[in-house]
């Protein structure tokens, strides 16, 4: 496994992604994100878990005035970050 921390400023959002070898579970620790699991959107406060499949497509989207922190638990078989396939990305890394 392999642990983050991660801050989603307002008005800003990850890539939309996804992963060929791990499955990720992202706890809000502040904030209210706004999280996309393929065709599934829906708001996550703080102490809430959004879990996500090994291939699901998945972001995290910040539409509020206070940073979103979460915690990110990668668990599978490979964690480098050329694992990272982008569906689409806000600052052309595709």
């Amino acid at each position: 496994h392999k642990v983050k921390r991660i801050l989603v400023n307002p008005g800003q959002r990850l890539s939309l992604q996804y992963h060929h070898y791990r499955a990720e579970v992202w706890t809000v620790v502040s904030g209210v994100g706004t999280i996309t699991i393929n065709d599934d959107i829906k708001d996550y406060k703080a102490g809430e878990v959004a879990v996500i499949a090994l291939g699901a497509h998945h972001r995290i989207e910040n539409k509020t005035n206070e940073v979103v922190v979460f915690i990110e638990v990668q668990h599978g078989t490979y964690f480098g970050e050329d694992d990272i396939v982008r569906v689409e990305d806000d600052y052309n890394r595709l």
